[in-house]
């Protein structure tokens, strides 16, 4: 029922996803979703689902990605536990009413906020992450009271697999439903056809615009998780041999599919030479002479983004890796210099294990090169030197980062993630999570043991004086 197959599409897909719109729809309003007892039980069955699917979804990651054990346990799984735990821990929190003070003054009144699910919601997963990125948000999702509808994406089908059996093994398809087919074909469908409360997405820029653009026509809010070209800058009084390896460590994760990856490095020319000495010394330290017979090292995901790789190698002076294997979709971590902002590397988001070194000479030189491409998703700023991060920080626009370290930021539920402008819009992880999924009402009480004519005409002179003395 979930899944879309080929002879399903068309008419006959659009009416199964009408008939699971609406059934989502009547379930909600019934008030199943909400009620708070109900949301805990939930996200603990998805938690016990996940665990005994835990050996199913590693193997789906290496099959899709080739993405090594430890990463596919640190990146994906642990991320969703720490999540789930969370609100698990903390639902019952977040959900109550926050008392706030009351500004009128005319009658005794109390005021609050009620947190209210938004109703049936819409997440939209991408391929590099692609359990992670879905099952995240479905935490918040679940966590706020809402049905959901779940699109994982069909470029990593294994993973996808797996997630849809732990989706129909755990839920009634009128509370969550994950949907599987051709992204273009049924993501179209729901985002055009269906008025969700709020749609939930994280892939590329300009299908977030696309989304973003095909909401609108029901007024439905989106949080859009985007990318952009996130910097790492090196100063020329950072601790060199750290910063390689936690750059490159931030880099070839997944084999830079990864969209807070650095996208390029910007180093102080003083020490941009030995910067590449000791970045092509942890990537041999990493993934040995041969990075293609490394267990550690992933894959790119299919031919159509390989051959994009390919195509910037061919911009740059190669310094370290540039190698391939077609057959294997394998590119070796790569490093390159003698890059110009006008090459297409440098104006398009890698998601690669492509690594440019461009170097400048001042801070003036840093913020000029970084605005080239605005707003990235993240900044990584290394340095020993605190006039250095004011410099670097409070002039330049990003969504998160790091000082003296890469990707980190992300995986802390106590720490908003999202982008800003092309990078996305929206925060969630943890209480942002929960807040993302949820409406806020402002509600007031009034007594009505009291009830003073003044504000009632007809108005008069004394009214206006006894109001300003009140006030």
């Amino acid at each position: 029922m979930k899944v879309i197959e080929p002879r399903e599409r068309g008419k006959g897909m659009e009416t199964l996803l009408r008939e699971l719109f609406k059934a989502q729809r009547q379930y909600f309003d019934k008030g199943n979703s909400k009620k708070l007892l109900f949301r805990i039980r939930s996200l603990r069955a998805l938690k016990k689902s996940v665990q005994r699917k835990e050996k199913e979804i590693i193997q789906a990651l290496e099959k899709d990605l080739s993405k090594p054990d430890f990463e596919s346990f640190s990146a994906e799984l642990a991320m969703f536990y720490e999540e789930v735990n969370y609100a698990i821990d903390k639902v019952r929190a977040w959900s109550r009413r926050e008392k706030k003070k009351t500004l009128l003054v005319l009658e005794p009144a109390k005021s609050w906020i009620q947190p209210e699910p938004k109703g049936v919601v819409l997440i939209v997963g991408p391929w590099n992450y692609p359990f992670q990125l879905v099952m995240v948000p479905l935490v918040g999702a679940i966590a706020a009271g809402n049905c959901a509808m779940i699109k994982p994406s069909d470029k990593t089908h294994n993973t996808s697999d797996v997630i849809t059996a732990i989706i129909q093994e755990t839920f009634d398809p009128e509370y969550i439903t994950s949907i599987q087919g051709p992204g273009s074909e049924v993501g179209n469908t729901l985002v055009e056809r269906f008025s969700f409360d709020h749609i939930f997405f994280t892939g590329s820029t300009e299908t977030g615009k696309k989304i973003m653009a095909k909401a609108a026509a029901h007024l439905t809010p989106v949080t859009l998780e985007l990318g952009g070209k996130s910097p790492a800058i090196v100063m020329d009084d950072a601790k060199l041999n750290v910063t390689a390896r936690r750059i490159a460590w931030g880099k070839f994760m997944n084999a830079g599919q990864t969209c807070i990856a650095p996208d390029y490095v910007l180093v102080h020319e003083a020490v941009k030479e030995k910067l590449i000495d000791e970045l092509s010394c942890v990537i041999g330290d990493f993934y040995g002479k041969d990075p293609l017979q490394s267990k550690d090292y992933g894959r790119i995901v299919n031919q159509q983004r390989f051959d994009k790789l390919l195509s910037f190698l061919k911009e740059g002076n190669v310094r370290r890796g540039g190698n391939y294997d077609r057959e294997k979709l394998f590119i070796a971590p790569t490093i390159m210099d003698e890059i110009s902002l006008e090459n297409r590397v440098m104006k398009e988001e890698i998601f690669g294990p492509i690594l440019p070194v461009l170097s400048f000479q001042n801070s003036d030189d840093v913020i000029s090169i970084v605005r080239k491409n605005r707003n990235p998703l993240a900044l990584y700023l290394f340095t020993e030197n605190k006039k250095n991060e004011g410099l670097i920080f409070n002039q330049l626009e990003f969504g998160g980062g790091c000082i003296n370290n890469c990707i980190i930021h992300v995986a802390s539920q106590h720490l908003p993630f999202g982008g800003v402008k092309t990078s996305g819009m929206g925060r969630y992880h943890g209480k942002d999570s929960f807040d993302t999924f949820s409406n806020y009402k402002s509600v007031v009480r009034s007594a009505t043991s009291i009830d003073p004519s003044i504000k009632y005409p007809p108005y008069d002179r004394k009214n206006i004086q006894l109001l300003k003395k009140l006030l």
